[in-house]
């Protein structure tokens, strides 16, 4: 009787168990074989799939990402461009004028050859065929069996593909030439986690994926090259510039596969994606940088580019020595820079860029995307939900990179995007960043959201916790979560355990809120200053102070909320509760002048009222 009492207590206790699980996260292996044809554009694949349920939940659905479907007249894309007061100019054409546009989609006028799809022919799990339904860019598959956690399961597929006319991204025969820039090309499964399926149908902006490994073999007429995803690992077979892994290696000699393609083999370890691109008259460059990385460089034979592609590769390396440094080590043997798709985006252990413009764009853009393989790749947010996290990080991150690198020397390398919020601000059509990507009213606000406002929360972190634990704070956080799919709570988290500073309120107000800062130096009197908090947003004040004697003093004045204090030099006084929008407070000396915020780290939407200076 004692025993069947233990027994019966065990299983009691299995769901508040599963209810304090720690981290978890689902798994993939991916083995595809690609057959493209590159007349007209489409493409045969198999995919073999080992699904692996790391979660608590018992799994009876899954879901694919079909991107492709997305560029069809009548998908939701299609019908966002059309709705949208300022869709993006790359997907639509102008019929009117700079002042008055009016806006046509260039997926509307796609004709049959020129659309994209992913059709699904047959799927399989574990050997018997499956239920599955495409519903736009989703694939919802039925199981007969349920996956049960910690249990996996093999889904076959085949399916058959063709590249769209370069609208987004992906695409064929871009604007600088590029043939095939295979970017969401595949069907891939959506990320599971503690808040359930992510099955978004794609509308045009970012992704999430599940970790995992690839095995890709792609056939492809033979005098096209290939960059992208993954260690190439048959060079012997393919030539094209691959014939060494690094350079000054001795070149070993090629074996070529016989008839008109190619079949190019890549492994992708411990990724959540996998792009290509391929082009006939790609050129292929080799650099190796720190630590033995193997920087690759793909980019039209053009002579005109040439001479600032050669430029760039240095600069990719030394780009690569900063990000090491400051976020923390590349921990892949290689990465691709290649000439496609349409601005830059990035991807497993590569970017697709534009690359015909100028030297400075050349290598920002480059700086960038790269950024990217911290923030977004490494640190895999969901892009869908906290793009501020990639996109502002990565703004962050790369505008000190560009400071040091091309030694621009600016006092605040994010000044831009203080303005940029700043203007956004004050536009009235600011959203929360809590907002899912897709779903904010403008693409204006959408994108100075995500770039500039998440750029200046790192940049503001920094006024309130201490540069130096900021930077600490990075590394931190890329120790702990690389791999991952870390949630802005992390990063609050982490700078709170490296400062010792309390910073709910920071990340609420910043991030869910529109609330503003403004502080005011409302009087002085003599000795007696009284500033005022306008703004809804509470912060820490830092203060300089002019006497009538001339000489200098710095303040700083802690939120009570925050419950410490940064490492300053400044001479600290009272708190300031958010309660009371006033705070008072005497100095020693007669005052000359006062000024809040002298190094504008803080981003007050209105400094007009930031200084006062009596007149003499």
């Amino acid at each position: 009787m004692k025993n069947i009492t233990l027994l019966i207590s065990f299983f009691l206790s299995l769901p508040i168990l599963a209810q304090n699980t720690s981290y978890w996260q689902q798994h993939v292996d991916y083995t595809m074989n690609i057959d493209m044809n590159v007349e007209n554009y489409q493409y045969d694949g198999t995919q073999q799939l080992v699904y692996t349920n790391n979660s608590p939940d018992t799994l009876d659905v899954v879901f694919y990402h079909l991107f492709y479907n997305a560029f069809q007249p009548g998908s939701e894309m299609d019908i966002r461009l059309q709705n949208i007061v300022d869709p993006d100019g790359r997907m639509v054409n102008n019929l009117g004028t700079k002042e008055a546009p009016i806006y046509e989609s260039r997926i509307a006028k796609l004709q049959a050859d020129e659309i994209g799809f992913i059709k699904v022919n047959s799927l399989q799990q574990d050997g018997n065929d499956v239920t599955h339904q495409t519903i736009g860019t989703i694939l919802k598959v039925t199981l007969n069996k349920p996956i049960l956690p910690g249990e996996k399961t093999v889904l076959n597929m085949s399916f058959k593909g063709q590249v769209p006319v370069q609208i987004r991204r992906s695409g064929r025969n871009n604007e600088e030439g590029i043939a095939l820039s295979m970017t969401q090309w595949y069907p891939k499964l959506a990320e599971y986690d503690f808040e359930g399926w992510h099955a978004n149908q794609y509308i045009a902006r970012e992704f999430h994926g599940v970790w995992g490994n690839f095995d890709v073999k792609i056939t492809i007429d033979k005098k096209y090259t290939i960059g992208g995803t993954g260690y190439l690992q048959n060079p012997d077979e393919i030539g094209h510039g691959y014939e060494t892994e690094k350079a000054g290696q001795t070149t070993k000699k090629v074996k070529k596969q016989k008839g008109k393609k190619l079949t190019w083999h890549f492994i992708a370890p411990k990724v959540h994606d996998f792009t290509w691109a391929a082009d006939p008259d790609y050129v292929h460059d080799k650099l190796e940088a720190e630590n033995g990385v193997v920087l690759h460089f793909f980019y039209k034979n053009k002579s005109e580019i040439k001479e600032n592609w050669k430029k760039l590769q240095p600069k990719t390396a030394e780009l690569l020595s900063f990000y090491n440094k400051h976020i923390g080590q590349y921990p892949y043997q290689q990465y691709s820079v290649i000439q496609g798709g349409d601005g830059g985006m990035e991807y497993a252990m590569c970017t697709l860029i534009n690359g015909e413009g100028n030297f400075g764009s050349l290598v920002g853009v480059t700086a960038h995307e790269f950024a990217h393989t911290w923030f977004q790749f490494l640190l895999a947010t969901n892009e869908s939900k906290h793009e501020w996290m990639d996109e502002g990080f990565t703004t962050y991150i790369s505008n000190l990179a560009m400071n040091q690198i091309l030694n621009q020397n600016k006092v605040n390398p994010n000044k831009k995007s203080y303005h940029g919020y700043t203007y956004l601000a004050n536009s009235g059509v600011e959203e929360p960043q809590t907002t899912y990507a897709d779903r904010y009213q403008f693409n204006f606000a959408y994108g100075t959201s995500a770039y500039s406002k998440g750029a200046v929360f790192l940049s503001q972190l920094g006024y309130i916790i201490g540069k130096s634990n900021v930077e600490k704070t990075l590394k931190k956080y890329f120790e702990d979560f690389k791999f991952k799919h870390p949630t802005p709570n992390d990063i609050k988290r982490t700078a709170e355990k490296v400062s010792g500073i309390q910073l709910d309120w920071y990340l609420n107000e910043w991030t869910q809120t529109t609330n503003t800062i403004d502080y005011a130096v409302d009087s002085v009197n003599t000795k007696q200053i009284t500033l005022k908090r306008i703004g809804k947003m509470p912060m820490p004040i830092d203060l300089n102070i002019t006497y009538i004697d001339g000489s200098n003093e710095s303040f700083y004045i802690p939120l009570r909320m925050m419950l410490g204090t940064k490492p300053t030099t400044a001479t600290l006084i009272n708190d300031w509760s958010w309660t009371n929008p006033n705070y008072t407070f005497t100095t020693k000396k007669v005052i000359q002048s006062v000024q809040i915020d002298p190094l504008e780290i803080m981003a007050d939407v209105d400094r007009s009222n930031n200084t006062y200076d009596i007149e003499k």
